[in-house]
């Protein structure tokens, strides 16, 4: 029972880690839509600043984002095999 308690606290907070790695993603994809929608307005509004500035600009945006997804990237080892031993254990318990 104690350790059925650890399995679940370990499992807990890899899944509060994989929700934190979402949020951050999640944000990160957000910036990059308004970036987007930045430059498709300023392509629309026929603006007089010029495409290479725009574009310098959205590098600039593009190279945070990613030194940003390189940071907050969060290797995940999810093992079913222990999660499959436990049910093994428990459908053995059952059974006694």
């Amino acid at each position: 029972m104690l350790s059925r308690l650890q399995e679940l606290r370990k499992e807990e907070e890899t899944l509060l880690r994989v929700k934190a790695a979402l949020h951050d993603q999640l944000t990160r994809l957000k910036v990059e839509e308004l970036a987007l929608q930045s430059m498709i307005r300023s392509g629309e509004e026929n603006v007089t600043v010029s495409s290479s500035a725009v574009a310098e600009e959205t590098q600039k945006t593009l190279g945070q984002m990613d030194n940003e997804a390189a940071i907050n990237q969060t290797e995940l080892h999810l093992s079913l095999q222990d999660h499959e031993e436990e049910e093994e254990e428990e459908e053995e318990e059952s059974d006694s």
